[in-house]
């Protein structure tokens, strides 16, 4: 295992300054666009390394991100999912920081700059977020979602630790980048975690030392048919392998945050939104008790948001009542039916309710797509 560098100075070049790990499985589509926004960077290409980590893909990846050597570096390794890519990515990285990007995804040109910036002024600082930009499949950009302002959180304190739950889904994959010394920390990523292996990186990354979100969008999210996020909520095998993640999460997060000194209190904040996400899970394939859909409902909507206007009070009454009297399976299809055909613009009619976490999100038509978008 080689070991961390440091930001080199300029008379010292023998180490990147930034290592970024691309993992990608089967992105023919897309892994072009990921590379050359790397590339791309306004920043040195003497101070970054590009490592490429494939999951066994078995489509055009590997030909196309051979076109890049020797400025890329291509691994390749059996399909064994995002866990077994880092476990297998990390521990080659020579930067002091590493940077990660998923392989449908692409940054902005400024992002390495900023993240680099950050670290620099916030030497204790152990991971750096921000916000992103959502195109859908073809890369025409939806929405923007970004924290209101730059923001530090750790699991140190309660009001910490809910700031980190709020402010958890700036720390996703294409959107974090580490500190060398904690990335090493927090291996080997139990394999279980075929997908949301990020998920238990940034959690304990939290423990181990402060995060920082920045309030700009530096990277876009794809959505596309093959995203996790994507799946079907009929589809009770997809179901069952999402249930099964996010079990493996809890399961190994839990004895973890105890060994590093994390509070059982602190720690129950902290994956209290996993702990939903399993209750779902198992009420959407194995079914349930109404009362058991209601408490669940009601839980997450006190836990989300800060003041609701009596439009949207009326409008989750609706949904609660409908939640008490209809089997759990139909109750989520016809939830997720709701979802998946845009029907929250009429709810927005109601008065949008105030989160908690402080974000900002702007949604857009194409004509007032932001500069360096696509």
């Amino acid at each position: 295992m080689s070991s961390c560098g440091v930001i080199p100075r300029k008379t010292d070049m023998t180490r990147p300054a930034v290592s970024i790990l691309i993992d990608t499985y089967n992105h023919e589509r897309f892994i072009e666009q990921a590379i050359v926004s790397v590339l791309d960077q306004d920043f040195p290409a003497s101070e970054m390394e590009i490592l490429v980590v494939d999951d066994g893909s078995t489509d055009r990846t590997p030909e196309i991100i051979r076109k890049f050597a020797p400025r890329v570096r291509y691994l390749r390794k059996e399909n064994g999912g995002q866990a077994s890519a880092f476990n297998f990515g990390i521990p080659q990285a020579q930067g002091e920081i590493i940077a990660f990007l998923d392989g449908d995804d692409w940054w902005i040109k400024s992002k390495l700059g900023v993240v680099v910036e950050a670290f620099a002024q916030n030497p204790d600082v152990g991971a750096v977020g921000h916000g992103f930009h959502v195109a859908d499949e073809k890369g025409t950009l939806k929405q923007t979602i970004v924290p209101a302002r730059r923001l530090r959180f750790s699991l140190r304190t309660h009001e910490d630790t809910e700031r980190f739950t709020q402010l958890r889904c700036f720390l996703g994959t294409s959107k974090v980048a580490y500190r060398c010394r904690i990335a090493r920390q927090l291996l080997p990523v139990p394999e279980v975690l075929r997908f949301e292996a990020d998920e238990y990186l940034w959690t304990l990354a939290a423990a181990l030392a402060d995060a920082l979100v920045v309030d700009l969008p530096l990277f876009v999210y794809r959505f596309h048919a093959s995203n996790n996020y994507m799946q079907s909520s009929q589809d009770v095998q997809a179901l069952r392998r999402r249930l099964a993640v996010m079990e493996g999460l809890l399961d190994h997060l839990t004895p973890t945050l105890a060994d590093l000194g994390v509070s059982a209190e602190i720690a129950g904040v902290a994956l209290e939104q996993i702990r939903f996400d399993v209750r779902r899970l198992r009420l959407m394939i194995d079914g349930g008790t109404p009362w058991e859909t209601y408490s669940l409902e009601r839980a997450e909507g006190r836990r989300a948001y800060r003041s609701t206007t009596l439009g949207y009070q009326a409008y989750k009454h609706i949904s609660l009542l409908l939640a008490l009297v209809t089997p759990p399976r139909l109750y989520y299809r016809l939830k997720y039916s709701y979802q998946a055909n845009n029907m929250r613009r009429f709810r927005s009619w109601l008065g949008e309710p105030q989160p908690k976490a402080e974000v900002h999100e702007t949604h857009f038509t194409p004509e007032a797509l932001p500069n360096g978008g696509k």
